[in-house]
Formats: C-alpha cells, sequence, structure tokens
C-alpha cells in the first residue's frame, strides 16, 4: 500500500475560515454529504406535526415528531462544537428537571407546529427549517429554526416570518464579531460566502488554466479545498488519489492537462452515487462519507448504512455521549483519582513499616545478650563488645547502647522495641487489610464512574461518595435520600431477564434486595464489574443464557477489552454481604467459573 495512504490517517486538523472572521475545523459532514442528508429528510419531513420539544444538552435540540408516512420519529438538531449534526435519532436522551429558556422559546414558536420544509443554503453546511405554527393571536405564520453547522461556530437560530431573529442558543455581538452578529431583534444574515467555487459547474478549460497558474509547490487536496466549496478534507484526499493515486502529490509536478480532464470527471460525477458510509480503523469509528473511500485500500474497513440519518446516530451518539460523560465526571474523576492515591501511599508506607517488623526477633536476642552481660558493663558506655550465643559459631558482636540509659536500661530497651515492633505487626496487618479493601472500593467506584451513561448514575455515585464520607455535603437539599436507580434489563435468547447494575449502590440493591435465592449471580473475576442477575423463576437455565450474561458481566467491567474472561456464577443464595462492607461488596462460595468474550450487549 502507498505510504501516502497511511500519512493521511494521521493528517493534522485542517482548518479554514469561519463566517465570524475565525478558523473553524472542517469536519467529516461537509456540504455534499449535507445536501444528501437534507434530500433524505425532506422525503419524510414535509407535514410532519411537531408534539414534543426538549433540550438535554446545552446545544442540542430534540423534535419529537409525528407524521401518516414516517409514524413516530425523534429529530435532533445539535449546535454542538465538536459534532454539530442533523438527523434521527433512536438514542435515548436524559432531559434536565428544569427546561432551559431557549427550549420554552421553542416550545413557546413551534409546538403543535407542522414542518413545511427542509432548505440547505447553497453549499454551505446550514440548514432552514421552515415551521408553520400559530401566533398568540392564533393566525398562522411561518418560523424558521436555522441550523449551522460550523464547528465552534455553530448555531440554531429561531427567525419569525419577516427574517427578524428571537433568540438563539449563541449570542454573537459586536465584540465577538465586526462581521456577522446574531442577536433578538436583528435581522438574520446568512453566513457569509467564502469566494470558492461551486465543483458541479467546473469545466476542464478553467480547471486547466487555473492548475496552469499555479508556480509554487502545492498539495493538490489542499488546493482543491481553498478552490472549491463544500468538500472535506477527506474528500479532498480523495479526489486526489482517484486522479493521481496519492493524497498529497505537489501540483507543479503533475501532468496537468491530464490532471484537469480527470479532475472534471470526477467532480462532475462526486455525488451521484451516494452510499452512506462508516470507515472503521480497528473496529473504532473514525471517520464517514457520502461515498465509498478508496484511499485507505486495505488499511480502513469500511461498511454502509441504510440511511444518512443511520450512519450519523451511529457514528455521533457513541462519541458524544462519551464526551459528555467525561466533561460531567471530571471533577468526581479528580477526588477519587487523589483518594485512591492517598490511599495508595499510605498502603506503601504502612508495607514499609511493617517490612521492618520482620526483625524483631534480633531484637529480642539482643536484649538477652546484653543482660547477660550486665556485670560487665558500666553507665555510660556506648557499645558492648560480647559473644553472640545465638550464634552458631558463637562469633563475637558489637551491639550499640544509649549512652543516657544504665546497663539495665539498655537490656529494657531491646526488650520494649521488640514488644513494639510485635504490636505493630498486628495493627499494621489489620490496617493494611482495611487500606487494600479502601483501595479496591475506590477503584471500583472509579470503574463504575467510568459506564456513566447517564447524569442519574453520576448522582448516584455522587451520593454514594457522600455517604461514605468521600465528598462533603453542601447543599442541605441534597442530603435527602435518594431512591436508587433502576437497573439495567435485558432479555436472553431464551427468554429469561438479565438485570446488571450500574453501579455500587445498585449492585447491593440486586444482589441483596431484589434478587430471590435461586436466581443466578454472575461477575467477572478477580476484577471490578457489575453484579449481573439471572431471573430463573425456579426454571433450570439454559447455557446460551448464562454465556449471555457473563457476556454482560465481562462487557461491564474492567475487562471489557480482554478475551477469554473467566466469569464466576452461582446461586444468589450462596452470595453474602459481611456486616460493615462497602457498597457493592460481597463475598461468594460454591461457584462455577465460565469464560466468554466481552461483547457490547444485542440482546
Amino acid at each position: 500500500m502507498p505510504t501516502s495512504a497511511l500519512i493521511s490517517i494521521r493528517i493534522r486538523a485542517d482548518v479554514g475560515i469561519g463566517p465570524y472572521g475565525r478558523k473553524r475545523y472542517v469536519m467529516p459532514l461537509d456540504a455534499i454529504f449535507l445536501s444528501a442528508l437534507t434530500e433524505e429528510l425532506n422525503e419524510t419531513l414535509p407535514g410532519a406535526r411537531i408534539d414534543k420539544i426538549q433540550q438535554p444538552e446545552r446545544d442540542t435540540v430534540l423534535l419529537q415528531l409525528r407524521s401518516l408516512s414516517a409514524g413516530n420519529r425523534k429529530l435532533l438538531l445539535s449546535a454542538s462544537s465538536n459534532h454539530p449534526r442533523l438527523h434521527y435519532t433512536e438514542a435515548r436522551y436524559e432531559n434536565p428537571a428544569q427546561p432551559p429558556m431557549f427550549c420554552m422559546l421553542l416550545r413557546k414558536y413551534l409546538a403543535g407546529g407542522r414542518i413545511v420544509s427542509l432548505r440547505q443554503f447553497p453549499l454551505e453546511r446550514a440548514v432552514d427549517l421552515c415551521v408553520e405554527s400559530t401566533d398568540e393571536l392564533g393566525v398562522l405564520s411561518e418560523k424558521h429554526l436555522l441550523l449551522e453547522l460550523m464547528g465552534r461556530n455553530s448555531n440554531l437560530i429561531l427567525t419569525g416570518p419577516d427574517g427578524r431573529i428571537i433568540d438563539c442558543l449563541r449570542r454573537v455581538d459586536m465584540e465577538m464579531s465586526e462581521k456577522r452578529q446574531v442577536l433578538p431583534g436583528l435581522f438574520y444574515r446568512e453566513p457569509p460566502a467564502q469566494g470558492k467555487l461551486d465543483l458541479r459547474m467546473e469545466t476542464a478549460e478553467r480547471l486547466f488554466d487555473a492548475l496552469g497558474a499555479v508556480d509554487h509547490p502545492t498539495a493538490l487536496d489542499r488546493w482543491l479545498m481553498e478552490r472549491y466549496a463544500g468538500i472535506s478534507p477527506l474528500i479532498a484526499r480523495e479526489l486526489a488519489w482517484l486522479t493521481t493515486g496519492r493524497t498529497d502529490p505537489d501540483l507543479t509536478v503533475l501532468d496537468r492537462p491530464a490532471l484537469a480532464a480527470a479532475l472534471v470527471r470526477e467532480l462532475r460525477g462526486l455525488d451521484k452515487d451516494r452510499v452512506p458510509t462508516r470507515l472503521l480503523l480497528a473496529g473504532e469509528r473514525k471517520d464517514f462519507s457520502f461515498r465509498p473511500i478508496r484511499q485507505y485500500e486495505s488499511y480502513m474497513s469500511q461498511d454502509s448504512f441504510g440511511s444518512f440519518s443511520e450512519l450519523l446516530d451511529d457514528f455521533y451518539t457513541g462519541k458524544a455521549l462519551a464526551e459528555r460523560m467525561q466533561a460531567r465526571t471530571q471533577s468526581l474523576h479528580k477526588t477519587l483519582t487523589n483518594q485512591l492515591a492517598r490511599v495508595r501511599r499510605k498502603l506503601a508506607n504502612q508495607e514499609k513499616e511493617l517490612e521492618a517488623t520482620r526483625d524483631r526477633e534480633r531484637l529480642r536476642q539482643l536484649g538477652d545478650i546484653v543482660t547477660a552481660n550486665l556485670h560487665r558493663m558500666e553507665r555510660g558506655q556506648a557499645r558492648l563488645s560480647a559473644v553472640d550465643f545465638y550464634d552458631p559459631e558463637m562469633r563475637e558482636i558489637e551491639i550499640p547502647l544509649n549512652v543516657t540509659l544504665s546497663p539495665q536500661q539498655n537490656a529494657a530497651k531491646y526488650y520494649k522495641d521488640y514488644n513494639k515492633a510485635k504490636h505493630a505487626e498486628r495493627f499494621l496487618t489489620e490496617q493494611l487489610a482495611l487500606g487494600r479493601t479502601e483501595e479496591s472500593y475506590l477503584a471500583s467506584v472509579l470503574e463504575a464512574l467510568g459506564r456513566a451513561e447517564t447524569e442519574r448514575d453520576i448522582t448516584d455515585i455522587r451520593a454514594e461518595l457522600t455517604e461514605g464520607g468521600y465528598l462533603k455535603q453542601t447543599d442541605r437539599k441534597k442530603q435527602m435520600k435518594l431512591p436508587p436507580s433502576k437497573p439495567m434489563e435485558f432479555r436472553s435468547s431464551d427468554g429469561f431477564q438479565i438485570l446488571v447494575g450500574r453501579n455500587n449502590r445498585q449492585n447491593d440493591l440486586l444482589t441483596t434486595k431484589l434478587a430471590f435465592k435461586n436466581d443466578i449471580w454472575l461477575h467477572v473475576q478477580k476484577a471490578h464489574g457489575s453484579h449481573v442477575i439471572i431471573a430463573s423463576g425456579g426454571a433450570q437455565v439454559p447455557d446460551r443464557t448464562i454465556t449471555e450474561a457473563a457476556e454482560l458481566a465481562a462487557w461491564y467491567s474492567q475487562a471489557r477489552q480482554g478475551h477469554n474472561v473467566p466469569v464466576d456464577l452461582c446461586p444468589v443464595r450462596q452470595v453474602k454481604k459481611p456486616g460493615g462492607a462497602k457498597p457493592g461488596m460481597v463475598v461468594y462460595e460454591n461457584y462455577r467459573t465460565v469464560y466468554v468474550d466481552p461483547r457490547e450487549p444485542r440482546l
């Protein structure tokens, strides 16, 4: 495979100039992809009624739609700086307790309205969702919900029929941008044109002249992005690959007449055969496109989806969730990491102290030798030279003495140090056991925090740490005990219910309260993870169900990335929670072990 294909995977983030005169990142959702997506959505959106409007995130709005042709659907509009997008979604989103003001505004103007059309601005990553709804006087009028998908300049803007801005997610005043302001009361202006050409209107003659004007080393993919509107770095590299066999060839060394002819042919057919395509590297989602990509050859795999909405929902939902959870759990993660580091430092010091007590028997022996030689000693003596009668060879040794003590007091001091080391060993052994239990518990909470998927999961973990004294209670209202949230629920191929705890509090609830004695309990062996219960109902559980439950136990654990993971299982009656144990900690006996590969839930 050509080296250039490998280089393109590690290519730095490309930037352009945004509508506010600032740099913006160019994303794979380019104008051509958005054009294909808009055409697809226009098959089902017109005529759909907006039943509900939600704003689960600061920059994300969900429209619950109902139509005769498409049924009930959820349309997601995201003005996220990292993942701006527009598509139908099947993902579940948790709504805040109090709807944001922008959400209330959208409900006021758009709830109950019907979608008229979805229009894309020519070769721009911006769309206009036209909605017909009644105003305060009951008169039908058009409102426009404008979504600009422009990286950190992304925005969601609501305007009236005259184009005057009612409100927007991100207000842009004169201090933020002299070129374009977005504020309530102003008339909406489309993003300023970037001065680039429409690639669909290119001719071979004009392209040949443009190529001939290049007189310094220039990468073809960069030149294409600077000349044509609406293409992403991926597509620019793909055009270079299709016409030259490389992703970043130097224009000055190419056969320009042949290149011009080839480029025109590829440009005109660029968006003909549209196939929603996902690119994978070692099974991980890396990129997507509106057409199959050839530049990576066998280095990256790719698959297709039935629709562009389905592709975007698959590609972005997991990424967006992971980033949201990382941002929301950052402070908790830092607290837990610091606590765990403190416990581990304490354990290391205690282990050193315990190691020092191992030689305490020598202290008693030295005391015996000093006692046996008291008649030879006098006060103020710094050392005692005496025969070590504990040595088989009876060699003479030097024993250090405290010059401020009498001979009898020096002997007593060795016996005292011996007894002190003896008691220290017992105390340190107990403290080490407690410390290791605390270390294991904090590691389990940290692991559960890494698996948190909703705000309620984070709330549960925060409450658990507060109850354990690891977090301070700062608000009296939060002192009320919240009922634990429900565990995850799955159904096996054989019809058995499988319950999976999300965190330590749920693990306790699941194993000690909800499960029956004859149900099957599973947990990954010697690693932190969820408690899993197969609700047997007294029936014999088939091996297939046990395997599926074990795969869930391995997936929701520290061993998620492993292979051939051991998972222990036994009846719930064999699982006990010791008195005073930390949340989620149990002991079990009479178990058996199965080995599975962790698999993402498919039940």
